[in-house]
């Protein structure tokens, strides 16, 4: 079977698919708020989703970091606005410390794909 890396660098792909399905590397942003941080990593899985011939319909899991736990009301209000009706995946959220002091929201998402 196939394996198809999309975007690859020396350290990692954003995009890897196998079998229908898509997993994408994890998504941050630089914005100020958490509810920014959120918008932006989801408009980075959309980009990433429609490049591996997907929809954010067809998320099967998405894993969502935070800094810090008492954020977790700011992001999900901006997530239950994104996500389509009757199409909520499978989802943990949990708090961790991140790569840098900046970021206080991370997502790693996997989709069912086309290919």
């Amino acid at each position: 079977m196939t394996i198809t890396r999309i975007e690859t660098g020396q350290r990692m792909s954003k995009i890897v698919k196998h079998n229908g399905v898509a997993y994408l590397c994890g998504q941050t942003s630089d914005a100020p708020t958490v509810a920014e941080q959120t918008r932006v990593c989801l408009e980075k899985v959309e980009d990433l989703l429609a490049k591996a011939g997907s929809d954010n319909t067809r998320i099967l899991q998405c894993v969502i970091w935070l800094a810090d736990m008492a954020d977790f009301a700011e992001m999900n209000a901006v997530w239950d606005a994104w996500v389509p009706e009757g199409h909520t995946p499978a989802r943990a959220c949990g708090e961790a410390k991140l790569a840098r002091d900046a970021l206080k929201v991370e997502l790693i998402v996997t989709a069912a794909c086309d290919g």
